[in-house]
């Protein structure tokens, strides 16, 4: 499993702390969303298992060859001591389909009858949560700490948190901290362009710009054009439309049915371009973006909660673009 590029200060620090032979029972993986926690959680909970079922067999860092059966075992799903707590589909026969909202006791409670016996194949298991800010409240998260400040022998907990802050104190309190930090543009541009061979320069540079350190937030632009919005958005900026006819063209766009993700990825989107076009400004230049701004996150956030009509959120989301104009 190859660690996500990125972070390799939070990397080193895990890595020694396994050296040490004294690692934390819990850890608490925390930063943006789709910046590589979880990827590093799992290839970690990987090399965890397979270091202890060979111990001073394998290869420097967090390598585990291909044909090593603790590997074979996780791929399958089939680890005695290796567990993954998700959101689960709410239809079990439709697992493509929606998620559940939330991570419920039951699965919590599920993980007691592993921990009523010792690890099968080593003196280690590994519990990763992916994310525990999904856990249930408070009976999911109660369960959980139950655990945290009882660890079952040989346990290691590797906890997935995207907003740390709105867990329990005691949750926290428990674990060791490892920040994950959004990506630098130039590791942006090499992940997004191995993951979209067929994007073109303009492309991955919108992108990278949208996804603000996230490649996990950038993928899931992936294939909407954003190197077309952010030309939309430029020319507004600059010029303010008085005519309205770029607000309305836009606006017509994107309420369309089938534009559904790409309308959703201008909400998104216009925030993060008007704060960086706060960055150079000053004074009442500045005041103006940084009120336009404020108004975008505003706007994006009752879009989403209150279904407003698309091309009105559209339309009065580019006239806030358009303020840039006027500074």
């Amino acid at each position: 499993m190859t660690l996500p590029i990125g972070n390799a200060d939070a990397h080193e620090a895990f890595l020694s702390a396994m050296a040490s032979g004294s690692l934390h029972h819990a850890w608490l993986f925390t930063g943006p969303q789709g910046v590589g926690k979880a990827s590093f959680a799992r290839a970690a909970a990987l090399r965890l298992l397979a270091e202890a079922a060979r111990p001073g067999v394998l290869p420097l860092g967090f390598d585990v060859p291909e044909d090593d059966r603790t590997r074979a075992l996780i791929a399958a799903g089939s680890h005695p001591d290796y567990r993954e707590l998700v959101r689960m589909p709410k239809d079990p026969d439709k697992p493509g389909q929606d998620l559940a909202r939330s991570i419920p006791i039951a699965q919590v409670r599920a993980l007691q009858p592993l921990f009523a016996t010792t690890p099968s194949m080593s003196p280690r298991r590994v519990v990763l949560i992916d994310s525990v800010d999904d856990l249930e409240r408070p009976g999911a998260s109660n369960a959980l700490l139950k655990n945290l400040e009882e660890p079952p022998a040989g346990t290691i907990f590797l906890l997935i948190s995207h907003s740390p802050g709105r867990l329990l104190p005691t949750i926290r309190s428990r674990c060791r901290r490892l920040r994950f930090n959004p990506l630098d543009d130039e590791a942006m541009t090499t992940v997004l362009q191995a993951a979209l061979l067929q994007a073109n320069a303009a492309e991955i540079t919108a992108l990278v710009r949208a996804g603000d350190g996230s490649p996990g937030r950038a993928l899931g632009y992936a294939g909407l054009d954003m190197a077309a919005l952010d030309s939309v958005m430029t020319t507004i900026a600059a010029n303010g439309d008085h005519s309205n006819a770029q607000r309305t063209k836009l606006a017509k766009a994107l309420s369309l049915k089938a534009a559904q993700p790409r309308y959703e990825a201008f909400l998104d989107r216009v925030p993060s371009f008007i704060a960086e076009a706060s960055a150079t400004r000053q004074g009442d230049s500045l005041k103006i973006a940084l009120d336009a701004y404020d108004g975008a996150r505003a706007l994006a956030i009752s879009a989403r909660a209150l279904s407003l009509d698309q091309q009105a959120t559209v339309y009065e989301m580019a006239g806030l673009v358009a303020r840039l104009a006027t500074a």
